[in-house]
């Protein structure tokens, strides 16, 4: 038997602060590496010990087999736990582990290899019995082998890289004329990503559902099925919500799949926690898509369900132990449902953000837990996953675990940075969702700039404009220097009323008002609101009468170079207002037809060149952040001005990319 008695965790953000809760509850002591982008992070302050790494991309850091072996040597560790993502599923990483004397908290590189690479998964499957889809790699054809590939697999199918997940170097093509960009688009992104650049074809089921089986096994020969998750509503081929068990498996069906991921394990001589994922068609055929030699991302709702602690179990497991009669004998109680929390917007094509966290307070309640590495403060890099948080509701049934769900995240107040939560609300609330109708077209079935429609409509907008409008000359007052105890809003003129100038993305507020004995007479965009009552008005706080309604009203102001967001709270919903200075600063004129970048990031490819014709639609500049790439396309047919940036240039959100003349 393995005596673990420090862990060091080879990852970072919410994955490390979740493991680590587990040691501390085993009484393992805990060590974290962390990058330079990461030396104030969470997960850094609460370990007891941190090692840094030097640089900031993963390329640097957390992908360095090298470093971290080096690090969890020096802090005498005697395991090492990958996480998920970076190189949780890199066999070379879990065999210099072994080699240097030290534990590694998963399979066996041998499992990793036969696992970690999805073609050489496909051809274990296919031998286990287990059903797989045609597919054919297609890394090293040439143009006339590969749309041969592709008429064999036949369309539509997708383009898979080998190695790595979370969407990344995979492509969707419809038909032939789509195929060759896609298969180098994702070549580039897979080798970007996970430095193997390996892509294949794969038959592509359309609009499946997405349906893993979690399994644990030991060194004695035990492997557990642990249910079912549904992980059907996806965004780029990522998960956003996840829930077990599934509405879509009966048992019959749920035995049947548990057979199938069990055989999957046992195919490779499996040890761990790992994940068996399948696609399924309407008829209820399933089909082997991979196995995630790892913890999953969603592993918390398989917890919720079966009361059982999977990092635990790993940590148990590599010391030795066989499984205990509580996992064999697991059964489901209740149901849970995970949301992803991303900073990112859903109205502009998911692009990821960057920046401070203003403020981040989730007022969680009993069956609700939040995995998290972010508080309010936390910077938000552009080298790594854009995902802030796990909410997980739980209860006795799914309606109940949904409202709980879409109730904590709609209360939320999340400021600073545009994030996906109303998309996330959008979806717990939909009908669809509600009768457990869900597949991975679920976001192209129904629009998620539909679905991410702020939770705050027009009409309430002009409220929460009111309320901004008066919490922002509450604050202003409350830090003035002179004639502080002048009251609130007074005026030398009283027949005049004062105003305020907000923005809300694209809609323009002019708030007026005139503040009176206990109440505030308002108007916005000319539009007169009347005489309502004021329980209350500060430079945080703001309780009016709406309708005959107390409506208390929370609002955070900051300043950012001369710039204030005033973000406003109520049980309405959320807004986030800009303030319109009422002497704006005049700025540097940026030339007309200029094109600008979408977020920060670094120019990975230029495909036009000044004086050269664009049409429109055409692809301009690629950037990559956060591991994805987007492209810059031109929004009209034009001639190209000045290009100015070229392969390699680091840009920051708003920089000017291309300048086009637009044609006649």
């Amino acid at each position: 038997m393995t005596s673990i008695n420090v862990l060091m965790v080879a990852n970072r953000g919410e994955i490390a602060r979740r493991i680590f809760r587990t040691c501390r509850e085993m009484g393992i002591a805990t060590a974290a590496v962390y990058s330079d982008a990461d030396a104030d992070a969470l997960h850094v302050a609460e370990a007891d010990i941190a090692v840094r790494l030097p640089g900031a991309t993963p390329a640097e850091t957390y992908l360095r087999s090298d470093l971290l072996v080096d690090a969890a040597l020096r802090v005498n560790a005697d395991a090492v736990h990958p996480g998920y993502g970076f190189v949780s599923e890199n066999a070379t990483f879990a065999r210099a582990c072994i080699e240097n004397g030290l534990t590694f908290v998963g399979p066996s590189p041998d499992a990793i290899e036969a696992m970690g690479s999805k073609i050489a998964a496909k051809t274990t499957m296919a031998r286990a019995g287990v059903p797989t889809l045609p597919w054919v790699e297609v890394t090293d054809a040439d143009d006339d082998l590969l749309h041969q590939a592709a008429e064999d697999v036949g369309y539509p199918l997708l383009v898979k890289a080998s190695s790595g997940g979370g969407g990344r170097g995979m492509r969707t093509v419809l038909d032939e004329p789509a195929l060759t960009e896609a298969v180098l688009a994702a070549k580039r992104e897979a080798s970007a990503a996970f430095g193997d650049g390996t892509v294949f074809l794969e038959r592509l089921v359309v609009d499946p559902r997405h349906i893993e089986v979690q399994v644990l096994a030991d060194a004695h020969g035990t492997v557990v099925p642990l249910f079912e998750r549904d992980c059907s509503i996806q965004r780029r081929y990522q998960k956003i919500i996840e829930e077990c068990p599934s509405p879509a498996v009966d048992d019959v069906l749920r035995e049947q799949m548990g057979r199938a991921a069990v055989a999957a394990a046992q195919a490779v001589n499996y040890v761990g926690a790992g994940t068996v994922e399948f696609v399924m068609d309407r008829e209820g055929h399933y089909y082997f898509l991979e196995m995630n030699t790892r913890l999953q991302v969603e592993h918390p709702v398989t917890e919720l369900v079966t009361g059982i602690d999977l990092v635990r179990q790993q940590l148990l497991v590599a010391q030795g132990e066989p499984l205990a009669g509580e996992v064999i004998q697991a059964k489901i109680t209740g149901h849970a449902v995970e949301a992803r929390l991303y900073a990112e917007n859903p109205m502009q094509q998911f692009l990821p953000q960057t920046g401070t966290l203003k403020t981040f307070d989730l007022d969680t309640v009993p069956g609700v837990r939040v995995d998290t590495g972010v508080e309010s403060g936390s910077s938000i890099s552009q080298y790594y996953d854009p995902m802030l948080a796990k909410v997980i509701a739980w209860a006795p049934s799914r309606s109940e675990a949904v409202r709980k769900l879409s109730a904590v995240l709609a209360q939320s107040r999340i400021h600073g940075l545009t994030t996906n939560r109303d998309l996330l609300v959008g979806i717990l609330r939909h009908p669809e969702f509600a009768a457990g109708r869900t597949d991975t077209g679920f976001l192209t079935r129904y629009s998620p700039v539909e679905l991410s429609r702020p939770l705050a409509g027009p009409e309430v907008e002009q409220w929460h404009a009111v309320a901004a409008a008066l919490a922002r000359v509450s604050q202003k007052r409350a830090e003035a220097t002179v004639q502080r105890t002048m009251p609130l809003g007074w005026r030398n003129n009283p027949s005049q009323m004062q105003q305020v100038s907000l923005e809300a993305g694209q809609r323009h507020y002019q708030v007026q008002y005139a503040l009176g004995d206990g109440a505030v007479h308002a108007r916005v965009n000319n539009e007169d609101l009347g005489e309502l009552a004021l329980a209350a008005v500060s430079p945080h706080r703001v309780v009016l009468d709406i309708d005959g309604r107390r409506t208390a009203v929370t609002v955070a102001s900051f300043v950012d170079n001369e710039s204030c967001s005033v973000h406003v709270d109520s049980w309405l919903g959320y807004t986030a207002f800009t303030e319109v200075p009422r002497f704006p600063l005049a700025g540097p004129p940026q030339a007309a037809g200029s094109l600008t970048a979408p977020m920060p990031g670094s120019v990975t490819r230029v495909h036009v060149t000044a004086g050269e014709e664009v049409a429109m639609g055409q692809p301009l500049v690629v950037m990559e952040a956060m591991k994805m790439e987007h492209t810059v396309t031109s929004p009209y047919p034009g001639v190209v001005r000045d290009v100015m940036v070229e392969r390699g240039t680091a840009v920051r959100d708003g920089d000017v990319l291309v300048v086009i003349d637009p044609s006649e």
